[in-house]
């Protein structure tokens, strides 16, 4: 074969592999996981002692004719949370006493 033609292939090669070694874009990570709910928010909004739901949630308001009018802020009903839970909670009871705010 030429030398010619072997050299420009060997060229080509260098420079595919170069830019797509700087041109290559790193995967983002993804996203940090939160336990939900079963009514979708997250552990930090439900007392754990209560079991109840400290979050609102916006409601559509209407008059006495049936017309809308507005929004309304309603707290969430629900009364346990159903996520995931801490494994040493699952295994053992708590052994201190909860954390006074």
């Amino acid at each position: 074969m030429e030398p010619i033609s072997l050299l420009v292939g060997g060229a080509l090669l260098a420079v595919g592999f170069v830019a797509g070694r700087l041109g290559r874009r790193r995967p983002a990570p993804p996203p940090p996981m939160t336990p939900l709910c079963g009514c979708g928010h997250a552990l930090s909004q439900h007392d754990r002692e209560t079991s109840t739901c400290y979050a609102e949630l916006r409601r559509d308001t209407f008059d006495k004719r049936g017309r809308w009018s507005g929004h309304s802020w309603v707290p969430c009903t629900c009364r346990q949370y159903i996520g995931p839970r801490p494994i040493d909670e699952v295994f053992a009871p708590r052994l201190l006493p909860p954390a006074v705010d």
